[in-house]
């Protein structure tokens, strides 16, 4: 007998990397909602998606045993929603929240590891004297209360700068924004933070040097344990700092460092009482002064994380997301993959474009099989237009993802460009007036 697992925005990935976990006979997984519904749409209607979620839920035959998803924003906040109305186990839609809503999770921050947390304040994108009311020093980052990917990120280093890029804020914050606020309606949420909404913004200190990762972990039973190795690094174009180029694991990081960091988790996960589920917290560290700064806390695992958690541990950790949801201790190795080391490298371009060319099928399996275990994502089409792709950053286009593993780290670089050499596009810079 094996237990139904429903999965929100089930995809080909998400296919590939179930079926490799241990004891995958044991599950039987079965798609809920669409990718188009909780991923590609231009709109999130929230409560509709809860509608229709428990629809599909009540015309399956058979017995619910957990519901999870790997994707941000909508799906991260309808899986507590979704258990709590059937009664599954899982963190509280109050401690998502937390992690989610951008400004709560700076306040809670700052309340158990001030010495991590940068200045912060909300700032009212609509409010034409925002510039004007501002608490923290020029230069700093402005991102919407709820957006992934960059998306609606910039850099602002003086008032000005500020005045000419809410109007761009205010076109765009309406697409996660609303819905977010539908979430809301549905949690308890203490009155500092109830007044700054989706249609907020948060204003934050730079940090502007040093090294970024991730951290990789679960809660079970009150106990916070780390994922695998735990840690994977976040390697950025030096140019646009705010661009990443690719995921390397395990992190690279000295184990003193890598203990701090994971003693922070510990202590923030507890703090929030967040409970029966995986998380990840971003981090910087900076080499001179040893200080750990929180970037941001997620109450999921990273979908881009999974591919090389099996390359190097021999199970995606996946593996934690479905067990922590049917309530059984994660049957995830460590260490028992084919590879030392492994990538998840963003195929970017920094300027728009026409695509007259991808990478075709044969060119793809034949990097797959010159390196085991490799995967290839691609995110574009020909005669496709770059600006045209959604969740994009604020300075380049994702093309696609290659996960790749390596011998060492220099192998794993060495590796990575014969398959940039191997996976050629075609495509026609535009203007950004065009």
């Amino acid at each position: 007998m094996s237990w139904n697992i429903f999965v929100i925005g089930y995809d080909d990935l998400g296919r590939y990397l179930l079926s490799k976990l241990n004891r995958a006979q044991d599950y039987e997984f079965h798609g809920l909602l669409s990718l188009q519904e909780v991923v590609h749409a231009e709109e999130y209607p929230f409560d509709r998606l809860v509608s229709d979620a428990l629809k599909e839920l009540e015309e399956f035959s058979g017995k619910v045993d957990a519901i999870v998803g790997y994707w941000d924003f909508p799906t991260s906040a309808l899986v507590p929603v979704l258990r709590s109305r059937l009664g599954l186990p899982g963190p509280s839609l109050e401690a998502v929240l937390t992690c989610e809503h951008k400004y709560w999770s700076r306040v809670e921050q700052r309340r158990i590891m001030s010495e991590c947390v940068p200045s912060f304040q909300a700032i009212d994108p609509f409010d034409d004297s925002a510039p004007d009311k501002l608490e923290i020093d020029f230069p700093f980052w402005i991102k919407p209360i709820k957006a992934h990917s960059s998306h609606l990120g910039f850099l602002i280093e003086s008032k000005e700068q500020l005045r000419e890029t809410l109007p761009r804020i205010r076109r765009g914050i309406g697409r996660f924004g609303k819905p977010f606020d539908d979430v809301c309606a549905h949690a308890d949420l203490p009155e500092e933070v109830a007044a700054v909404t989706g249609h907020h913004c948060i204003a934050e200190s730079i940090i502007s040097a040093g090294q970024q990762c991730t951290l990789e972990g679960y809660v079970q039973n009150g106990e916070v344990q780390l994922t695998g190795s735990g840690m994977i690094d976040s390697v950025r174009d030096e140019k646009h700092r705010s661009v990443l180029l690719r995921y390397e694991y395990p992190s690279r990081l000295p184990e003193a460092v890598q203990k701090r960091m994971a003693e922070y988790a510990r202590r923030f996960m507890r703090h929030i009482v967040f409970d029966n589920g995986p998380f990840n917290i971003e981090f910087y560290y900076e080499e001179k002064s040893g200080r750990i700064w929180v970037l941001e806390v997620n109450p999921r695992l990273s979908r881009s994380h999974a591919a090389i958690y099996g390359l190097v541990d021999g199970t995606p950790h996946f593996q934690v997301m479905v067990d922590t949801a049917l309530g059984i201790e994660p049957r995830m190795p460590k260490r028992q993959g084919r590879y030392p080391v492994a990538a998840k490298q963003m195929l970017r371009i920094f300027e728009d474009g026409m695509v007259h060319r991808i990478p075709t099928r044969d060119e793809i399996a034949r990097v797959e099989a010159t390196f085991p275990g490799a995967k290839v994502e691609l995110n574009v089409e020909e005669g496709m237009r770059l600006a045209d792709l959604q969740n994009q950053d604020s300075f380049s286009f994702e093309l696609g993802v290659l996960f790749i593993g390596g011998e060492s780290h220099e192998d794993l670089v060495s590796r990575i460009e014969r398959c940039r050499d191997m996976l050629p596009f075609e495509i026609e810079p535009l203007s950004a007036g065009a």
